[in-house]
């Protein structure tokens, strides 16, 4: 038997699991591995927390994108059973419905009630559904695939914190995390705008923005527990 293969949207979700997942894993376990270095120089007790703050985050991740995505596969199949109950009943409204979406994108009638009837005789569930909700009810997102990818990618991306953190020479080790965090937020959100088909300046300097805040306030907070 033919294994599916992923679809575009699909892929893409997987994309977006993985880059969240390792730009969260960045700034989360930055935050906390620089509060503790502000607080202490003990390499071992920086490290222990890194690595506790990784895996309570890669679980956190894992389940977050489960519940959300699975929330809204829920909500599509819903939209389906509904829509499949006005097609049986009130199957000229639908059709009605989906020729006024194109013609409010400014195609002429004629051709808007040619293309509606030849997709409604084609695939009039899908057609509906695609104009009144915007996703295709054959290309469910997969809550599996997101999870796993969270689940990757959330250790993975901590794992630039704590290196930069134990490796760095005691006296820069906090400057020294905080610029290859930068480094790296920047690149994450060049990839989450790419991904989202956003501003890539305006999100890379939200991003870094973001991480520069949570480092910030973590070591203020270390500092005042500072021995």
């Amino acid at each position: 038997m033919a294994k599916k293969k992923m679809s575009l949207a699909q892929k893409v979700n997987v994309l977006r699991a993985s880059v969240m997942g390792a730009n969260d894993g960045i700034i989360s376990v930055a935050g906390i591995v620089i509060g503790v270095a502000a607080a202490t120089s003990n390499a071992y007790s920086i490290l222990i927390s890194g690595l506790s703050g990784s895996l309570a985050g890669m679980i956190s991740m894992c389940m977050g994108e489960y519940v959300s995505v699975s929330t809204q596969k829920d909500s599509q199949k819903m939209a389906i059973i509904n829509e499949q109950q006005r097609l049986s009943e009130q199957y000229q409204h639908e059709f009605d419905y989906v020729q006024r979406k194109y013609e409010e994108q400014d195609i002429d009638p004629q051709l808007a009630h040619q293309a509606t009837a030849e997709l409604m005789k084609k695939d009039p569930l899908g057609a509906v559904v695609q104009e009144r909700y915007g996703f295709n009810p054959q290309d469910f997102t997969s809550p599996y695939a997101a999870a796993i990818a969270s689940f990757i990618s959330f250790p993975t991306g901590s794992i630039l914190p704590m290196v930069a953190v134990t490796m760095a020479p005691a006296a820069d080790r906090i400057w020294a995390t905080m610029v290859a965090v930068l480094i790296a937020l920047l690149v994450t959100g060049y990839l989450a705008a790419v991904l989202g088909k956003s501003n890539r300046i305006k999100s890379m300097l939200r991003n870094a923005a973001a991480g520069l805040l949570t480092m910030g306030v973590t070591f203020l907070i270390g500092q005042l527990f500072a021995r």
